[in-house]
């Protein structure tokens, strides 16, 4: 049986070691998490395979970019200006909500009695939400209790809220260097990781003598100061992305776009072993596209609490490009020397974040093995943080000293735990939790003819194998 609730993985992850809540000891932080020993391995397994999947590429190169930057940078992008979200408050519990997430929870009359109010067809979408929160902000003296008035429910009371008219919240980390606040720039923690690739695409091209079209991939933390952050380490404050920004000729662009959707999309099934019936393409309507974007897609898993994007591939133009080189006054155009052409190259994004492909990752290997009375995470073997338990089947008779022997020969080539502790029943089932995919068991007849008992996780079946036999039965099943 698959998983139907979150808080299910939320609960594994705490007690395997894959996710912490971040400071516990003093109540916890808000949308802050910790990653144990088994997460960081999970993770690191995850952005191996993005990252080769990438540079393998040879126009793909890399770059790890500073999190923080000139603030122009963020002036040219549009963040100033663009990064935000219009906000309400509730007066009475001073619960702040992003508008366009407390009306979608709304019933439909509630939205039809907003629409009839701000005078816009109601086309029952998310265009429509929009809609209504950019007039909300735009003419928020002139429609300040339009939200009371409609009645809208403020999901934490349940009850018709009485809310402050919208404002804009930039979602931004702000801070400031320089000895003193006083005397400091302000600056900002990126919010994307993109923008450090674009002010030094012409480095890289120069550097590395890179022809159009090419690549510049980076995985890096961002940070983002939401509204809401929720479902579990699905929105958080800080989070790993991993993008590639890739570098075309503008005849080329919607060629590339379909190009890089394709290989996206097979990443998940071929490389993390993803339902396809669980992924599908999201394409941004035109009126709903960010202000650089000439198309966009969205490729979204189906998580227990419904369709998430777990990534973004656009068509971002030459706007970044053109910006960049309006405010800096640096020329950001690439020369073709072959065709003697110059041009701002059109950027095709990819953009995931680690933190989501992780919990994607979790939900999709959750299994309650309702028959065996079990829970296992399916992961496959290349992601599993132990790919081998241990076990001498008693603490006693030599079977424990053998037991490390094996350990030993093996621990080089894969990562393995060692236990001891309790029946090898119980044993099994912990390491079934973990996401372990064989457990080998020393017993008596070891001592005699030199052959274990190897167990597979998903289907439970034991086979004896000469000790010799191990490792080339793990690469002939994994």
């Amino acid at each position: 049986m698959s998983i139907k609730h979150l808080d299910k993985i939320v609960s594994l992850c705490k007690r395997k070691g894959f996710v912490f809540p971040n400071s516990e000891i003093y109540g916890g932080l808000k949308a802050s998490y910790d990653y144990g020993p088994l997460g960081v391995d999970l993770k690191k397994a995850i952005s191996e395979k993005w990252w080769k999947a990438m540079t393998s590429n040879s126009n793909i190169v890399g770059l790890d970019s500073s999190i923080m930057v000139h603030p122009d940078v963020w002036e040219a992008s549009g963040h100033v200006d663009n990064f935000n979200d219009p906000m309400t408050d509730n007066k009475d519990n001073k619960k702040r909500y992003r508008i366009d997430d407390l009306l979608s929870q709304q019933k439909s009359k509630v939205i039809d009695a907003l629409c009839e109010a701000l005078s816009i067809e109601n086309k029952n979408d998310s265009t429509t939400i929009d809609k209504i929160s950019e007039i909300l902000l735009q003419e928020s003296d002139k429609y300040s209790d339009a939200l009371e008035s409609a009645g809208v429910i403020d999901p934490f009371s349940g009850n018709i809220g009485k809310w402050t008219q919208a404002t804009q919240f930039n979602l931004m980390f702000q801070t400031n260097t320089g000895p003193s606040e006083k005397t400091g720039k302000n600056i900002y923690l990126r919010p994307e990781t993109a923008q450090g690739i674009y002010i030094n695409y012409l480095l890289v091209q120069n550097s590395m003598r890179l022809k159009v079209p090419f690549g510049i991939a980076q995985i890096g933390k961002a940070f983002r100061n939401e509204i809401i952050a929720r479902n579990f380490i699905f929105r958080t404050r800080e989070f790993e992305q991993m993008e590639m920004q890739y570098f075309v000729h503008p005849s080329e662009d919607e060629s590339s776009m379909e190009l890089w959707k394709e290989k996206r999309i097979s990443f998940y099934s071929n490389e993390l072993g993803i339902n396809k019936d669980k992924l599908k393409f999201h394409q941004h309507s035109e009126d709903a596209l960010a202000h650089y974007a000439k198309d966009a897609f969205d490729i979204e898993y189906y998580f227990p609490f419904g369709w998430g994007e777990v990534e973004g591939i656009h068509n971002r133009t030459n706007f970044d490009l053109k910006e960049h080189e309006k405010l800096s006054g640096k020329n950001m155009m690439y020369f073709d020397a072959i065709k003697n052409e110059k041009y701002h190259p059109f950027i095709i994004e990819t953009s995931t974040g680690l933190n989501r492909l992780f919990l994607m990752v979790l939900c999709e290997s959750y299994y309650e093995d309702n028959e065996n009375n079990r829970t296992v995470l399916k992961l496959p073997f290349d992601l599993a943080p132990n790919k081998i338990v241990v076990c001498p089947l008693l603490k006693k008779d030599g079977l424990p000293e053998k037991a490390k022997e094996i350990f030993d020969s093996i621990s080089s080539t894969h990562k393995c735990v060692y236990d001891q502790q309790g029946s090898i029943g119980k044993r099994y089932y912990r390491q079934d939790e973990a996401g372990t995919p064989f457990g080998i068991t020393i017993d008596h007849e070891t001592l005699q003819d030199n052959s274990i008992t190897i167990r597979e996780r998903d289907s439970m079946e034991q086979h004896r194998i000469p000790i010799d036999n191990i490792l080339k039965f793990i690469s002939e099943n994994k």
